[in-house]
């Protein structure tokens, strides 16, 4: 069944593959973006999905935002929480604004984004909440103590809302993606990504956008209602759990 779905941070890397998956699948898609306003134009005129431009670390504009998306596609019943930053460092160095930035941004927005759909969802009786955590929210990273406290916490928000909305017919399940080949994946020194990470890789390759785009759209069928609470990791066997 065709639904409105509602991707952040979906006009790059693997928001952009899970936007085109869902559109691929026959669901009305809306992707949000924050800041790349010529990326996300050229994402609309190569995918022909509209797209919307507010910071998800802001509730307010997420409230706003997904008022914006309903009013013109109809009432959301699909939200990829997919959105996230970097500001990496190590712990004795690390700024309160760059532990700010990324808890906000990468943590807070599940929250930004998840309370303004989800009573639409309860009293329509289904939703599909899917959020995209990290390898690094499992297993920790180091220089990521605020990048991988917030992952972690993408999978706790999972496992409890999970709880709470099962009997409504809403489903929250996290992917844990490991490394993607994405632009800032792309971006690794050439030495280092075939020496420090594709040996600790056991499938020997990053992974592609599309293959967590493919889980998203597994997740977000009608017919997947009953999984629920589940951490689905997408790393080449980097880190089993």
């Amino acid at each position: 069944m065709a639904r409105v779905a509602l991707v952040t941070g979906g006009t790059r890397g693997i928001g952009a593959a899970i936007s085109k998956a869902l559109k691929a699948a026959g669901h009305k898609v809306a992707a949000n973006y924050g800041g790349n306003d010529a990326a996300a134009e050229k994402f609309k005129s190569e995918t022909e999905i509209p797209v919307y431009k507010w910071d998800v670390s802001s509730f307010d504009a997420c409230a706003e935002g997904i008022k914006k998306v309903e009013a013109e596609l109809g009432p959301v019943d699909i939200l990829v929480n997919n959105a996230g930053i970097t500001r990496d460092t190590a712990f004795h160095k690390m700024t309160l604004e760059q532990w700010s930035a990324v808890i906000n941004t990468n943590l807070g927005s599940l929250f930004n984004m998840t309370r303004p759909v989800i009573e639409g969802m309860r009293a329509r009786k289904f939703g599909r909440i899917i959020n995209i955590s990290s390898i690094n929210g499992q297993k920790g990273q180091f220089g990521q103590v605020n990048y991988s406290a917030a992952k972690a916490g993408d999978i706790g928000f999972t496992k409890a809302l999970a709880l709470e909305t099962a009997k409504a017919g809403i489903t929250v399940n996290v992917i844990c993606p490991g490394y993607i080949n994405t632009e800032m994946v792309q971006a690794v020194p050439k030495d280092v990504l075939e020496k420090a990470i594709l040996p600790l890789i056991p499938v020997g390759r990053l992974g592609e956008p599309e293959e967590i785009a493919r889980a998203v759209v597994f997740l977000a069928a009608d017919e997947a209602g009953a999984i629920t609470g589940s951490t689905l990791s997408i790393n080449g066997g980097q880190y089993m759990a």
